[in-house]
C-alpha cells in the first residue's frame, strides 16, 4: 500500500477513490487525523493530512512518531511526503515543484527516534541518503510522463517553526547548502528510516524565504501557485498510481 502524507492545502486527493476512515491508536499516542483509505486507478492508497483536517497542529506540534507508526502498522510499504517550502536557490520560484536529493535538520525539542527508553536498544539508522532513490525515480518518471516540471535534487533545511525565517537565518542557511526551507520535513523523514519505509519528499515551493525575490522585505505568499501546485501534485502522484 502506497501512503501520502499531505501538508499546507493538500487536505486531500481529488483522484482518490474513497472506501472508509479510520483512527489508528499508537504506543506513542493518536496521530493528527483519522486515515483516509481507498484507491487510485488498481494501486492501494492510505492518505492522511500531517496537520490533521484543518490545519489544527503546527509543525512544532505534530506528533510525528504516531503518524509514521500508524502507517507502519498498516502495512503501508512506501511513503510519498507532500510539503509547501520557501524557495532559497535563485531558481526555485514560487510554483516550482522539486524532488530534494538530500536534508538538514534545524528543528528542535521534537521526538526524532522510536529507539530511546530503557526497553530499547541503542540504534543509529543510516541517513547518509535520506530519502529513496527507487521512490524519487518514480516520481520523477510520473512528472515526465505528466508533462510536469519537476527540479530534480535540492537540499531541504527544516527549521523549527512555527515563526517563519528572518532574513538572516536564511543566509546562513544557504550559507549551509540548502536551497529551500520547511518546517515538517524532519524527524518524518528520520523515522521513516527507522521503521525502513522507501519515503519521498515531494515539495511545492509557494514563496520566496525571507530576504529573497518578492520576500526582500517581508515574506509574500502567492495563493496561485499553491492553488497550481497543489494541482501538479496531484496529476503526478495519480500518474504514479496508474503506471
Amino acid at each position: 500500500m502506497l501512503a501520502i502524507i499531505g501538508g499546507r492545502g493538500l487536505a486531500s486527493l481529488p483522484s482518490l477513490e474513497v472506501t472508509h476512515r479510520q483512527l489508528i491508536r499508537t504506543p506513542y499516542g493518536e496521530p493528527s487525523c483519522p486515515l483516509t483509505y481507498g484507491r487510485i486507478g488498481t494501486q492501494g492508497v492510505v492518505f492522511m493530512a500531517r496537520h490533521g483536517y484543518g490545519h489544527s497542529f503546527a509543525p512544532h506540534e505534530i506528533n510525528y512518531r504516531a503518524n509514521l507508526w500508524a502507517l507502519h502498522s498498516q502495512g503501508v510499504r512506501c511513503i510519498i511526503a507532500v510539503g509547501a517550502v520557501g524557495g532559497i536557490r535563485a531558481d526555485m520560484v514560487p510554483g516550482s515543484l522539486v524532488l530534494p536529493h538530500d536534508i538538514i535538520d534545524y528543528s528542535w525539542g521534537r521526538k526524532h527516534t522510536f529507539f530511546e527508553g530503557p526497553d530499547h536498544p541503542v540504534v543509529h539508522a543510516d541517513f547518509t541518503r535520506p530519502y529513496c532513490p527507487q521512490m524519487r525515480a518514480r516520481l520523477l518518471a510520473s512528472a515526465a510522463q505528466s508533462g510536469i516540471a519537476l527540479m530534480d535534487g535540492g537540499v531541504y533545511a527544516c527549521t523549527q517553526g512555527p515563526r517563519l525565517e528572518s532574513s538572516a537565518e536564511i543566509r546562513r542557511l544557504e550559507g549551509d547548502g540548502c536551497d529551500m526551507v520547511g518546517q515538517t520535513g524532519m524527524p518524518e523523514a528520520a523515522l521513516a528510516r527507522e521503521l525502513d519505509i522507501p519515503y519521498a519528499h515531494l515539495c511545492l515551493v509557494v514563496n520566496w524565504a525571507a530576504g529573497k525575490g518578492e520576500s526582500a522585505e517581508q515574506v509574500a505568499f502567492e495563493p496561485a501557485a499553491l492553488g497550481q501546485g497543489v494541482a501538479s501534485v496531484g496529476a503526478v502522484i495519480e500518474t504514479l498510481c496508474r503506471m
